[in-house]
Order: C-alpha cells, then sequence, then structure tokens
C-alpha cells in the first residue's frame, strides 16, 4: 500500500462507524490535521484492525472500538514496529503495556471515546463531544454539557438529534444497509468546525433526517415477545429497516422505561439474530458482563451486544437474560 503522506511510513485512522466514532476522530483531525487511510465499517464492525497490513514506523489512531475483540491484531501491528494511539470506553480485560502503545481509556458509564479525546483536547471542539454523548445515549451527561457550555433547550435539541442522527446510520448488517458510507458521512462532518454549521448546511443530515422520520414509525407497533418484572425481550422482523433501527428501538425503550433492562433481537439475513442490551443497573448487572458470557458478545456497562445468537439459542438466550437482569430487579 502506498504512503499517504508521501514518506516511508503510513497513517491510519480507524475507527467505529458511529456518532461517537466519527465526533471523536474529527475532534482529533481538527487539532491535528493529517491525511490517512480511514478505516471504518457498519457499528458492530469493531474487528477493524484485522483488515490492515503494518511496517515499522507506521502510525495508526484506533477510536471507539473493542480492545479486548482486536487484541490479537493490535500485538501484531506493535510487533511490526507500528505506533498506536487508542481511544475507547468498552471493556478492557485484556489491556497490556508496550512502548509503542498510548492508550486512553475508561469504561466509566458517563464516558464515550468522544469524551475522552475531548478531555485529551482539552475541551476544544467539545461540541462535537456533546453530540457524541448524546449519540451514545448518555443524555444526562450530554445536557450536563450542555449546561456547561450554557446552552439553552432548542439547541440541545438539535444536538441530541444529530447525534441520534448520526448514529442511527451507523446500524446495518453491511455497509449496503446503511444511508451512507460512515468514511463518507466523516469527511462531510469534518467539513464544519461547528456542529450547527452541518446542521444547518448539510444535505447529509437532511438525508438522514428524512430516512429517520420515514422509518421511526416503524417503532409504534413493535411490542415485547416476552415481559418480566422490569426486563423485555423484542424480536424484530425479517426486514431491511429493522437492522436500521434496532440500536434506536433499544435506546428508546431506555429513555422511555428507565427501570427496565431490555434485549433487542435483530434477524440476520445470513441465519440467526443480533443482539442489543441495555442494562438499567449498570453498576450491579453490567450489560458488558451479560453478554461477555457469550462467544460473540461484549460491549458498555450500559449498552452491549451480541453479534451472532443461534436461532436454536434463542429460547435459553431468553431465560440467561431473564436470570441475569430479574434478579436484584425483584430485590
Amino acid at each position: 500500500m502506498d504512503s499517504v503522506s508521501g514518506n516511508q511510513h503510513k497513517y491510519f485512522d480507524i475507527f467505529n462507524g458511529d456518532a461517537d466514532g466519527i465526533c471523536a476522530l474529527h475532534q482529533l483531525r481538527m487539532a491535528f490535521p493529517r491525511e490517512a487511510i480511514e478505516v471504518t465499517g457498519v457499528k458492530r464492525d469493531i474487528t477493524l484492525l484485522e483488515k490492515i497490513q503494518t511496517s515499522p514506523g507506521d502510525r495508526l489512531t484506533v477510536l471507539d472500538i473493542s480492545l479486548d475483540a482486536n487484541v490479537a491484531a493490535l500485538k501484531g501491528h506493535l510487533d511490526a514496529g507500528a505506533f498506536v494511539s487508542y481511544f475507547d470506553h468498552h471493556e478492557a480485560r485484556s489491556i497490556f503495556q508496550h512502548p509503542h502503545l498510548e492508550f486512553h481509556w475508561s469504561d466509566a458509564k458517563d464516558v464515550c471515546t468522544s469524551i475522552l479525546v475531548s478531555r485529551f483536547l482539552d475541551h476544544r471542539y467539545v461540541m462535537w463531544a456533546i453530540v457524541a454523548a448524546f449519540g451514545d445515549n448518555l443524555t444526562n451527561v450530554a445536557n450536563g454539557m450542555c449546561m456547561e457550555q450554557g446552552l439553552g433547550w432548542s439547541d440541545r435539541a438539535v444536538l441530541q438529534e444529530l447525534g441520534k442522527l448520526l448514529n442511527y446510520n451507523a446500524y446495518g448488517e453491511q455497509l449496503s444497509d446503511l444511508h451512507l458510507h460512515p468514511a463518507d458521512l466523516y469527511r462531510e462532518v469534518h467539513r464544519f468546525v461547528n456542529p450547527f454549521d452541518f446542521i444547518r448546511s448539510s444535505s447529509h443530515f437532511l438525508a438522514l433526517q428524512f430516512a429517520y422520520a420515514e422509518e421511526v414509525t416503524y417503532l409504534n407497533n413493535l411490542r415485547p415477545v416476552e415481559t418480566r418484572y422490569k426486563s423485555k425481550v423484542y424480536v424484530l422482523p425479517d426486514a431491511p429497516w429493522s437492522r436500521r433501527i434496532s440500536g434506536l428501538l433499544a435506546n428508546k425503550l431506555v429513555d422511555e422505561q428507565r427501570d427496565s433492562s431490555f434485549a433487542v433481537l435483530t434477524p440476520k439475513s445470513t441465519g440467526g439474530y443480533l443482539v442489543s442490551i441495555r442494562s438499567a443497573q449498570p453498576d450491579t448487572k453490567p450489560a458488558s458482563e451479560f453478554c461477555s458470557g457469550f462467544p460473540s458478545g461484549g460491549g458498555r456497562r450500559l449498552a452491549a451486544g451480541i453479534n451472532y445468537l443461534d436461532e436454536k439459542d434463542v429460547a435459553s438466550f431468553i431465560q440467561r437474560f431473564f436470570d441475569f437482569f430479574e434478579v436484584a430487579s425483584s430485590q
């Protein structure tokens, strides 16, 4: 692969395709501009470090993807002589030290990757961290940041909408499910220092706004397949719109019923299900702990997921879900 910068080393920007990953990279590249090879994908496409090859002196910036899911590839790049700056807020049980690895990490429930980047940059572009926090459904955190910036409710509302739309675009089984390729969306975002200018001027914002308004109506007719005291399971129909709104449904349920935990199962076109989990008790019953009990599971305390659940395992999954989340709820 040819060098991006024209010298002997290559630069890679490797980022989750959701609001948090896009806003995190946007802040860093406003502060430290440079051309780089962009590596991204749908929200659940987190094994991004496997997609590149590196040589001694190459520099990788990694944003908002799980270290645990990428640890083997990460060690391979470090062994090859690459330098890595890694910002993330997902569970990191495999964390390690290396002289070429700079790791900025926290799995605190009031943190997302863009907030970590904002702290690193002394909050130079904090408005984009607010957008990301809204996109990650850290509504109380984002509102607190808005108050610190003196933003009124109307400004908060539009930043919340932007975060929601950036996140909405990332949900899908494959890139063809998405309205906009995350790399293209990042490049459009990167034209604007201020998120309010993006909202006012970008055709991408209008396109996502229109698509969301059309598909969010499907949410109104969805009902849980099973309900307990304070936890519910939803199974979505096998349709492209299901794969796009699965995350929105999970976040909507949390907003409306903050005392309940939720599982949302979305059919995959190749069979089986993609699972989104939201925990009402992230301190005592973290979603990441539950999902880590499955081979393709992981995430954060508040929100986590399982990338593949076999159809024959759905009944046992539902029982495990209720066993995990109902114990503390009913005490």
